[in-house]
């Protein structure tokens, strides 16, 4: 069973250097964290919304992030300074397909 945390949000315009630190260091921690599978982010600069999509290989991996010290204070972090708003999904993968298009060259 694989599971999905949906994470989006709308940043402060504030602290951009910093965020982008704890940003960076979250996803080395997530790599690291037993149950990772991967990790998708983008953020639109304009709007400042974003969303992560990270993918585990069970509820129990994605606990165990949830409960990781530096990651809670990530959290607490984020809700002082860098987001104005945020939601996160937790969900099940029913299906999982690609496609990639032939190469045009």
């Amino acid at each position: 069973m694989t599971v999905v945390v949906v994470f989006s949000s709308r940043r402060t315009p504030d602290d951009e250097v910093e965020y982008a630190e704890l940003a960076a260091r979250m996803d080395e921690l997530v790599a690291e964290q037993t149950g990772f599978v991967s990790l998708t982010s983008v953020r639109d600069p304009v709007s400042r919304r974003g969303i992560t999509v990270g993918y585990f290989t069970d509820a129990e991996a994605v606990r165990a992030w949830r409960e990781q010290a530096e990651h809670a204070h990530a959290r607490e972090r984020g809700r002082q300074s860098f987001y104005e708003e945020y939601r996160v999904t937790v969900a099940t993968v029913d299906r999982d397909y690609a496609w990639t298009a032939p190469d045009h060259g």
